[in-house]
């Protein structure tokens, strides 16, 4: 299958072609309601408001005048969940990148210690907080007990809490809530994909390894990688359960990724890959990747989409972490990059 047999981005569903800067917003609204509604099941609600209480604060030895702060995110509906915050020395603001892997493990003290000593806030929450993500999950625990309309799964849930974090970060003094980085592996990675795509205000948006439902295709399925009826059978709860429909179809679908990471547009976007992890389907990635930077290209940003492969298997390295943080520096502030992206042959 070729590159043109993905779906045009340039086409309206009714065949009207986009010509203007206009005609993009307008199908970018299309190709959001599309995507996020067949394949995630929609978005939970936005709260009226999020409030947050600080549950701790301390130093941090390990790290020279690095505070540490503990915090519980709270919506309208007193759904909660808690976030916590390594802060650089000095007031700010500082940029801030946030990850929502905690349910898996936190960020390692060299990740941290990187993106302490770079100037940046790290913030980490649990995503499994806000819904379960054991292998017979259902919709009667954390988020679906507060917000249970539409059919939205787990992954929109988790993204969804990206968001929220997001709400309570534009309201501290200390952070820059102009320069916000998101980032997640695997699960995470999907998670952190469809927050980006889904929220204007994320300035940077990294999904890593994060495969079928996030940077991967479905309509160029490389070897050994996972497919819609892979990824159905074992955690459909992660979609919506219409979604079962397209098992064995994925040439009936009206999108593909490169849907989603258009959406971006014209924000930076990262896909930051590995090689020998064939399941995360590293050639359907560079193909999503190639059709997307065609937006970016239409919206006069080549430079700030950008995807990076790398040796190796399924992890979250400091390899992988210091590539996310070299772009975020060379895309918010131009800064020099250790590694050069203009030289990567994936770019």
């Amino acid at each position: 299958m070729t590159n043109s047999e993905l779906q045009n981005l340039f086409m309206f569903a009714d065949g009207t072609p986009v010509i203007t800067v206009d005609d993009w917003q307008r199908r970018r609204i299309e190709m959001r309601d599309i995507i996020v509604g067949i394949e995630y099941g929609g978005m939970p609600p936005v709260p009226e408001c999020t409030e947050y209480e600080i549950l701790h604060t301390a130093s941090v030895a390990a790290l020279s005048e690095t505070r540490f702060m503990s915090i519980r995110v709270i919506t309208d509906k007193s759904f909660s969940f808690i976030m916590t915050l390594l802060i650089p020395p000095g007031d700010g603001p500082f940029p801030v990148v946030l990850n929502g892997d905690g349910c898996w493990k936190y960020a390692s003290d060299e990740v941290s210690a990187e993106i302490i000593r770079r100037g940046n806030i790290f913030a980490q929450f649990n995503r499994v907080e806000i819904a379960h993500d054991n292998y017979n999950s259902n919709r009667d625990s954390g988020i679906y007990s507060v917000y249970p309309e539409g059919n939205y799964g787990a992954l929109s849930a988790w993204a969804w809490g990206y968001h929220r974090c997001v709400d309570v970060l534009e309201k501290m003094s200390f952070a820059d809530s102009s320069k916000i980085g998101i980032v997640g592996h695997s699960r995470g990675g999907k998670a952190a994909l469809l927050a980006g795509a889904t929220d204007d205000r994320i300035a940077v948006t990294s999904p890593n390894n994060s495969g079928c439902g996030g940077a991967g295709s479905y309509k160029y399925q490389g070897p050994e990688s996972e497919t819609i009826t892979n990824i159905m059978q074992a955690v459909p709860y992660w979609f919506n359960p219409d979604f079962k429909d397209y098992i064995g179809r994925e040439n009936e679908l009206p999108f593909d990724q490169h849907f989603l990471k258009a959406l971006i547009a014209p924000r930076p976007l990262l896909t930051t890959e590995a090689l020998d992890d064939l399941w995360a389907n590293p050639t359907g990635t560079w193909q999503t990747h190639t059709a997307a930077k065609e937006a970016y290209k239409f919206l006069n940003a080549p430079k700030q989409i950008g995807i990076f492969f790398r040796k190796g298997g399924h992890n979250h390295g400091i390899d992988d972490w210091c590539v996310f943080l070299d772009f975020m520096d060379w895309q918010l502030y131009g800064k020099v990059l250790t590694i050069n992206f203009n030289n990567n042959p994936f770019l």
